[in-house]
């Protein structure tokens, strides 16, 4: 029968480059994938369908089987020109901040452990020194991202309650995930006032009431609204929450904090900043951790003493704290902003003032190297902050354009997707381009190789 012609397990698991797969992905699942492939081997052979050796056959399809189990999260060289590219993971960290989480992730820490007293203490200690210093804030927490810190300032501070907020806020992030549904999810009442261009302090002050716990106010990250639009200064809503007693609530969401000795990249001039909405007076502030601060996932809120105080001891804080690797990369992140060093440091920082020239450089001497084997023409174009930061606000960038006589653009994405690591780009006037912006230039050679080694798919 047809089925003898295939060897047995064992006599597979000999074969050259076995031993291998099996120090990479372990015996059991090299055992488990040798079983599938030789049952489908057995299914092709009854149809007639008999490679030359089977054996061979069975051992070459091997590693891709394997690599379709294996563990999916992977290193990408984003060439896309997106900064902060939510898909692609947001910020990259710095060197500093890899260094203590391996530093610390590799061992004991004093996450809830009071060193001074030699006992229990409290993790939500951590990193609030540095924000307060960075922010001007009183008091800081963190949890694991800022929908999450959204969410419990909500239900720490208006569960049952009213929440005063403009129509033009109710926004739709990333995911299909609808600001207002996200933050019913806290007990509180959303109270909608003004239109969807148009709000005025007055639309809030009508709203107040006594069912009323909070004014929110909602930074539009991810869409501007031009034309004939009108918001409230943060001042005038911090003037009415005093006048009312009530706490003003901003969440800020790209987590900017602008550099005290001077304006900050052009193309973050409009980006609203931490440090001044704590100093107009808002009662807490929330701001993520992965985007234009640079740092690990997390959501931050800073503010007064009191409503943190309320913020810490809310159930929910239990179930979105951060973990040890995460503050481990916060601080270290933290300390350069702190230290003036994030331009330096900070890999998003470096991207946004990465000049033109620089850029350029790069480019020709890539160009260059694949000459032999690459059509590759520069060309001006613009890279983005991205990650739901300063919406519409671009980066004047140098593009590597790819040209290939027998391949689409869209053939040659998925030729440099398949390279190991991926390089993705993307496809500008029925072109793929790479931009270097989104690039370290340590990975310089391997947009090189990925460029020499793609072939012509068939």
């Amino acid at each position: 029968m047809t089925f003898r012609l295939i060897p047995s397990i064992e006599q597979l698991r000999q074969r050259d480059g076995i031993q291998a797969l099996e120090h990479e992905f372990g015996r059991n699942a090299v055992v488990d994938a040798l079983r599938e492939e030789a049952a489908a081997m057995r299914d092709r052979l009854a149809a007639g369908d008999a490679p030359p050796d089977v054996a061979d056959a069975i051992a070459r399809r091997l590693p891709d089987r394997l690599r379709a189990s294996a563990p999916s999260l992977e290193r990408v060289v984003n060439a896309t020109g997106v900064i902060i590219h939510t898909n692609l993971g947001r910020a990259p960290l710095s060197q500093a901040a890899v260094d203590r989480v391996s530093r610390l992730a590799t061992g004991y820490t004093n996450l809830e452990y009071d060193l001074g007293r030699g006992g229990r203490g409290r993790r939500d200690v951590h990193a609030e020194q540095l924000l307060c210093r960075l922010t001007g804030a009183a008091a800081a927490v963190v949890v694991n991202n800022n929908a999450a810190a959204t969410l419990l300032a909500l239900a720490a501070l208006a569960s049952g309650r009213e929440v005063v907020i403009s129509r033009g806020e109710l926004v739709e992030i990333g995911g299909g995930f609808r600001v207002p549904e996200v933050m019913a999810q806290s007990g509180a009442v959303l109270r909608e006032v003004g239109t969807t261009n148009r709000t005025r302090a007055a639309d809030y002050a009508a709203a107040v009431s006594d069912r009323t716990a909070a004014i929110l106010r909602v930074h539009p990250s991810n869409f501007r609204i031009t034309g004939f639009t009108e918001r409230p200064a943060l001042a005038e809503l911090v003037e009415l929450g005093r006048r009312f007693k009530i706490p003003v609530i901003e969440d800020l969401g790209s987590g900017y904090v602008r550099g005290t000795s001077n304006a900050g990249p052009a193309a973050l001039r409009d980006e609203p900043d931490i440090r001044t909405s704590i100093a107009h007076g808002a009662d807490v502030v929330m701001f993520s951790g992965d985007k234009l601060l640079g740092g690990p996932q997390a959501g931050i809120l800073a503010g007064g003493e009191a409503p943190l105080s309320a913020i810490r001891r809310h159930p929910l804080m239990r179930a979105l704290r951060a973990d040890k690797m995460t503050y481990a990369a916060l601080e270290a992140t933290l300390e350069a902003h702190a230290t003036g060093r994030a331009d330096a440091e900070i890999p998003v920082a470096r991207m946004i003032a990465l000049s033109l020239d620089a850029i350029d450089a790069r480019a020709r001497a890539i160009a260059d190297a694949v000459k032999p084997v690459a059509q590759i023409d520069i060309i001006d174009g613009f890279s983005t902050i991205g990650g739901g930061s300063a919406p519409g606000a671009t980066l004047p960038t140098r593009l590597l354009a790819l040209r290939h006589p027998a391949a689409a653009c869209d053939a040659l994405a998925a030729a440099l997707r398949a390279r190991r690591p991926s390089v993705i780009g993307r496809i500008q006037d029925d072109r793929l381009v790479l931009d270097l912006r989104t690039v370290d230039a340590a990975d310089d050679q391997l947009i090189v190789d990925a460029l020499t080694g793609v072939s012509s798919p068939k």
